[in-house]
């Protein structure tokens, strides 16, 4: 009798372990199953995105020029095929070096693949509390894309469009960017998910604490500096800097952006709208079109690339006629002189007002809505012969280029990180229209960062009149040395040509003689 109780608890037990088994083998095959699908979901996500418009209004990507820059980019679509705006930077960059490394396969495809492929990406939570006591989270990145010619360096952004895509995107193109500058500076660039509109300044304080509690183990004036971007400004900047400050124990140029007080420099919030302006100024001169004065001048946006663009360009010169936000355009025929451009800054920088409230002040402007059922911006259809698109990524389409050409439109400098799509890149350059990538045309921003990375070192503070005539010294040169490469190329005023190849010899060269790292 024992023993047929103890032959069936072995029976029992062998029965338990076959159906745990079968459990886990079904658990396993369930989650190959939903892996599987997943993957096909993202990889048709991309081309998704891409021709509706997150990552440019492209049906298909065209295949790259060379076989070298063609495998590297199947490599990207392999692994990155979900991330659209990442895709479209790799893209584009890979279409224009494509002749210059064919020239050098062997020694330069090995280097493009490392500059597609980030040297670390640091993704963590942010938790904080809000003014209820309600704890939240948000998720903190960080790409450390290329540190070939020194410490990472690119801004950070708090905004809820933040991911990894976005960020790769645009540390990619800081590595470039970085390059032109002369200055010696890697790339990369951070974030959250974070929105800062709508909260309190003690919420948007415990957040950048928070934040900063996590990132500090990663940064430092030797290794990565960060900087402000959309949705972190002076304000962001402090309190990321006093966070910094109390976890390391130490007061170094970590950050820049910093108010003149404790380490900023002069000329910096001013530095990317200024710096567009230096460029398109010789941009013209070398066309032959002259300069700004009595140009109209379209800026789309309303942040501190198109108020320090709108307030330079009026300065050298020019009329401009508009000025943006998320929820539509204002357009002045008058012109948004200096006391105008006033009551926009105190609109959005002291009460983060809409743009719409422009018309109630200045009644003779007219505002016109945003329409999310148009495939144009009419934004773009306003009568200019200069256009400096200052908001976001692929805010002007192929159709909104058309527009411009149409309305006799000579020169289109981007304040924005590649603001124009794949398309409306195409359009200006069958329209042999002066045309000028962010990565050469704002770069005045980071590269007065790097002057105040030299001032925090020598622990000095150059005036306002020495930082600008250094900025303005260091637009001339980028916009020198991306012509020079275009003509030495045979491809003379492409600006896009000139700039990437110049950006990626530079940054290829340093990363050749730093060995397999």
């Amino acid at each position: 009798r024992r023993g047929d109780i103890n032959g069936g608890k072995a029976d029992d037990e062998r029965g338990r372990r076959c159906a745990m088994k079968t459990a886990v083998g079904a658990m396993m095959a369930t989650r190959v199953f939903r892996v599987v699908a997943r993957a096909r979901v993202l990889a048709s996500r991309t081309q998704r995105a891409l021709s509706s418009g997150r990552g440019g209004d492209v049906d298909k990507l065209k295949p790259l020029q060379t076989a070298a820059c063609q495998r590297v980019f199947e490599s990207v679509l392999r692994r990155d095929g979900a991330q659209a705006e990442f895709v479209q930077a790799v893209h584009e960059v890979l279409d224009s070096i494509s002749p210059v490394v064919e020239q050098r396969a062997a020694q330069l495809e090995p280097l493009v693949a490392a500059l597609c492929e980030p040297e670390r990406v640091i993704h963590f939570r942010v938790p904080w509390v809000d003014d209820s006591g309600t704890m939240r989270v948000n998720r903190g990145f960080r790409v450390q894309m290329n540190s070939a010619i020194g410490p990472y360096k690119g801004g950070l952004r708090f905004h809820p469009s933040v991911d990894l895509s976005v960020l790769k995107f645009l540390a990619f193109e800081q590595v470039l960017k970085n390059a032109l500058t002369t200055l010696p500076m890697g790339g990369g660039k951070g974030g959250a998910d974070f929105d800062p509109k709508g909260k309190s300044v003690g919420e948007v304080m415990r957040f950048c604490q928070a934040f900063m509690t996590e990132l500090s183990r990663h940064i430092g004036s030797f290794t990565d500096v960060p900087a402000g971007d959309i949705g972190v400004g002076g304000r962001e900047i402090g309190f990321l800097f006093g966070q910094y400050k109390r976890m390391r124990n130490e007061f170094s140029g970590v950050l820049t952006g910093k108010a003149l007080s404790f380490g900023g420099s002069n000329i910096r919030p001013e530095a990317t709208g200024y710096g567009v302006c230096y460029f398109l100024q010789e941009m013209l001169h070398a066309s032959g079109a002259g300069g700004l004065q009595g140009k109209r001048c379209v800026i789309s946006g309303s942040g501190n690339v198109a108020q320090y663009a709108c307030e330079k360009a009026t300065q050298l010169g020019a009329k401009v006629v508009t000025l943006s936000d998320s929820g539509g355009f204002i357009h002045d025929a008058d012109g948004i002189d200096a006391e105008k451009l006033a009551f926009v800054k105190e609109l959005k920088e002291s009460r983060s007002a809409r743009i719409a409230e422009y018309v109630d002040r200045f009644p003779k402007a007219k505002f016109t809505p945003r329409d999310h059922a148009l495939d144009y911006n009419p934004l773009w259809s306003v009568p200019c012969e200069i256009a400096l698109p200052c908001a976001t990524q692929n805010e002007l389409s192929a159709n909104d280029a058309e527009h411009l050409v149409e309305n006799g439109c000579m020169a289109v400098v981007e304040g924005a990180n590649m603001p124009s799509t794949p398309g409306a890149v195409a359009v200006f350059q069958r329209a042999r229209l002066s045309f000028a990538p962010g990565k050469a045309a704002n770069a005045g921003g980071v590269a007065c960062s790097g002057l105040e990375m030299s001032q925090n070192a020598l622990r000095l503070s150059w005036t306002r009149d020495e930082v600008d005539a250094r900025l303005h010294a260091i637009m001339r040169d980028i916009h020198a040395n991306c012509a020079a490469v275009a003509k030495d190329y045979g491809r003379g005023g492409d600006y896009v040509f000139g700039a990437n190849v110049a950006g990626f010899l530079k940054v290829a060269d340093a990363m050749a003689a730093q060995g397999v790292v």
